[in-house]
């Protein structure tokens, strides 16, 4: 059961104070058997920030999602353990409070199940199992405090669930509205966007068609559908042997093989996207919808991190789900992609609107270095 508040914990433009939703967005998401508690977000932003669970003792959840670059890494793919790099770009925790379901392809359902496949997964935090993890924080006194006031258990008896739902409570507080669009759109503050960005949102709306999976609400904005396609990003690597690669990931599926440790390890099999969780071959290369809130400060893009600006992610839907005009097109390549004929003015108005979908906090903590409240 889920419960909408009307006021959350706000992280980004707060202070872990109770804030109401940003303008923009809707409440914040809670379920209903992981409250909101000041001392449960403290004890998830230690956990969030903790290196030491880790097998190396160098990476945390806010290696790959750091403050200061907008709670991401600014990486192609993201690097764990001992260096290791996995296949996948790391999305932004920004307003992840409000995703249906987690990673690129959604093989979690909330963020209580996300948090736990990095540390042990071999590519990012590199422990054999959560019995590594738990001992970690087991053997902390200061964790065995917290646990006990936050959700009172002893030391024995803390497990992954309430280490999950700490971190998850943290990251609900991660939120972020009140972009010049929202003042533009929600305040009528027709002020809040130079023309350039007016004249994009025009493109955003029309011709260029971003508005289908990036949706616009009467009343809020989270510019994500929750769905999956395949707009032809990464399938360079495996066309042609498309059928080859769904079958030999199902092969290891069925065969014990743990899907967030095949899909971050094996780059072949990483490009079969929503279709490692449903297996339905209309959803080979499927990723899901990103947000496009503080899309300014979240470079590179697309899930394996290929395309570097913002002006290189206008130009390959111009191109229709290519890099360049002249390259192939995915077989399976969602029936909504095709070329857009967008003019260069059209294109530079569309990339001046989606910088002003950027939060002022976030400019604000990307400016400084992390280093604002």
């Amino acid at each position: 059961m889920i419960r909408q508040i009307a006021a959350a914990f706000i992280f980004i433009g707060g202070t872990g104070s109770l804030h109401a939703a940003p303008l923009g967005l809707p409440p914040v998401p809670i379920p209903a058997d992981n409250p909101q508690t000041p001392e449960k977000i403290a004890l998830g932003d230690k956990l969030f920030h903790d290196q030491r669970i880790s097998a190396d003792g160098k990476v945390s959840c806010a290696t790959c999602h750091e403050k200061s670059k907008a709670f991401t890494d600014h990486k192609p793919v993201s690097e764990g353990f001992k260096g290791l790099t996995g296949t996948r770009n790391a999305p932004t925790v920004i307003n992840s409070a409000y995703m249906k379901t987690l990673f690129l392809d959604g093989r979690e359902p909330d963020l209580e199940g996300q948090s736990k496949q990095p540390p042990v997964n071999p590519v990012e935090g590199g422990l054999p199992d959560h019995d590594a993890e738990l001992a970690i924080i087991r053997n902390d006194p200061d964790y065995v405090t917290a646990f006990r006031e936050v959700f009172g258990v002893d030391r024995e008896h803390i497990t992954m669930q309430e280490v999950s739902r700490a971190i998850a409570s943290f990251e609900r507080t991660i939120v972020a509205g009140d972009s010049p669009f929202d003042r533009y759109y929600y305040s009528g503050k027709k002020d809040a966007m130079d023309a350039a960005q007016v004249r994009g949102l025009k493109v955003f709306l029309e011709q260029g068609r971003c508005v289908s999976c990036h949706r616009i609400e009467q009343t809020q904005a989270l510019f994500m559908d929750h769905r999956f396609h395949n707009i032809g990003v990464g399938f360079k690597r495996i066309r042609g042997k498309e059928a080859e690669t769904a079958a030999a990931f199902l092969k290891s599926k069925h065969g014990g093989a743990d899907i967030d440790h095949t899909v971050l390890t094996n780059r072949n099999m990483s490009e079969i996207g929503r279709f490692a969780v449903t297996e339905n071959l209309t959803q080979v290369g499927a990723f899901k919808t990103p947000t496009l809130r503080n899309i300014e400060f979240t470079q590179p893009y697309m899930h394996d991190g290929s395309l570097e600006t913002l002006e290189d992610v206008v130009d390959f839907y111009n191109n229709g789900g290519r890099v360049k005009d002249t390259d192939p097109v995915s077989a399976f390549l969602s029936g909504g992609i095709r070329p857009l004929d967008l003019s260069n003015g059209q294109k530079k108005d569309l990339v001046a609107f989606l910088r002003a979908l950027t939060s002022p906090s976030v400019k604000a903590q990307v400016n400084s270095g992390g280093n604002t409240p």
